[in-house]
């Protein structure tokens, strides 16, 4: 365990390691249970700046760590794209291999880094660079360097989320790194609170107008606020009782406002938001029920059933499916019931809190996500996964001739299986 370890206080779903008689996925799950699996195999390939699949080379640690190096020298070059090429490689660093004592090293250099691409950069480099100030605070995990990292980084962070002139892809991406740094930071009640209130000056203003008309926004504006509201319902998870009461007189009546929204990926960040309110509340409350429930659930419920044809049939099937989960939240009282698969573990998510910080991490380290469940020391406490297991068993990957030859094969039978079932059709037929 690093030096300088505290105490880090998350709740979080029950990680259990899978029983080594585990039945098989139809056996062992209920059938309106979810499963997650992620896999990530990205790594530095030695011929150019980028993390990819390499079968047949192996890239030593010391390898790893040189090229990272060049990196981060390269984001002190003159062109913008080598810049950007630079912190692509060291973003894909950050996602694919857990190195906190290499960053903690370098700790300062790396803030450097991020504050010269977000304040001085433009469009791609300031998101890019955003990204990666989130990922030196998921790498840091609950070290005292992610306080001083989430410090460091806060007031250039927030000038861009606030600054109107700003691109909205930008303020965007920094609202979604502000939100995660101040979350894993812990940095105390008074600067979630002051982050909260930023986040709520942004996304109010999809709220509705004071003649109660939905205001006309633009896309990418409506982008932004839905992840301005993820970042303040991720925060929302780490308040204690006394504020979420003290919410719930100002914000929850404002909230369903927001499922009215036009926007498909707003009016779900508002559904799951009120889901996570409602299970806090009730958590201090158990006969909480907020105001006006029923006008509540009677929209929640014309959601999950929304067959309006001019919305987009991709849109409709995520609504119904978000929001049959949401509404059955808010309404029954159910609680969720989500697996991921981590190879010999499982994760359980059964609540609304917890799945909303497992999105956060989901969405900051994409493919990185099962490798940091398995090694980083913050997800495994968050997830309460227990230490991290030493794999006895490395994975030995065929090569892609072997993997052509099995495709082939699986190929061939699966037609003849094919084949005999048209037979037997036609026999009927006949």
């Amino acid at each position: 365990m690093p030096k300088g370890k505290r105490k880090h206080k998350f709740g979080g779903p029950l990680g259990r390691k899978q029983d080594p008689n585990f039945a098989s996925e139809e056996e062992s799950l209920a059938d309106n249970s979810s499963v997650i699996s992620n896999l990530s195999d990205l790594r530095l390939d030695s011929d150019e700046d980028t993390l990819v699949e390499n079968e047949d080379e192996v890239i030593t640690f010391d390898d790893f760590e040189d090229k990272l190096k060049e990196a981060i020298e390269g984001t002190l070059q003159k062109s913008a794209k080598a810049r950007i090429s630079s912190l692509e490689v060291i973003k894909k660093s950050l996602t694919s291999k857990y190195i906190c004592d290499f960053i903690l090293d370098r700790q300062i250099t790396l803030c450097d880094v991020v504050e010269r691409a977000v304040r001085r950069g433009k469009g791609e480099e300031q998101i890019i660079g955003a990204v990666v100030g989130a990922l030196l605070c998921t790498q840091l995990g609950s070290l005292e360097g992610s306080e001083e990292t989430f410090l460091a980084l806060q007031p250039i962070l927030m000038a861009m989320l606030l600054d109107a002139s700003v691109s909205p892809a930008v303020r965007a991406q920094c609202a979604s790194s502000l939100g995660l740094c101040c979350f894993i930071s812990c940095i105390g009640t008074e600067m979630i609170q002051s982050t909260m209130d930023s986040l709520y000056s942004v996304f109010s203003g999809s709220l509705l107008k004071g003649n109660g008309v939905v205001p006309t926004i633009k896309p990418e504006i409506s982008s932004l606020h839905a992840t301005a509201l993820q970042g303040w319902s991720l925060l929302l998870t780490v308040l204690s009782p006394p504020y979420i009461t003290a919410l719930t007189g100002t914000h929850l009546r404002k909230l369903p406002q927001l499922l009215e929204s036009p926007d498909v990926d707003l009016r779900i960040a508002a559904g799951e938001t009120l889901a996570v309110f409602y299970e806090l509340a009730r958590q201090d409350r158990e006969d909480f029920e907020g105001f006006d429930i029923d006008d509540l659930c009677d929209k929640l419920r014309l959601l999950a059933t929304d067959s309006q044809k001019f919305r987009a049939k991709k849109d409709r099937r995520q609504q119904r499916s978000s929001f049959r989960d949401i509404l059955r939240a808010i309404e029954d009282r159910e609680t969720l019931d989500v697996h991921v698969k981590l190879g010999e573990e499982i994760l359980y998510i059964d609540n609304w809190c917890h799945k909303r910080q497992y999105d956060a991490f989901c969405q900051i380290l994409g493919s990185g996500m099962n490798l940091h469940l398995k090694q980083n020391d913050l997800l495994r406490e968050i997830f309460q996964l227990g230490a991290p297991i030493l794999d006895d068993k490395p994975l030995v990957k065929n090569s892609k001739l072997q993997r052509h030859s099995l495709h082939l094969a699986a190929d061939k039978e699966r037609k003849r299986f094919l084949s005999k079932m048209r037979d037997k059709r036609a026999d009927v037929i006949c």
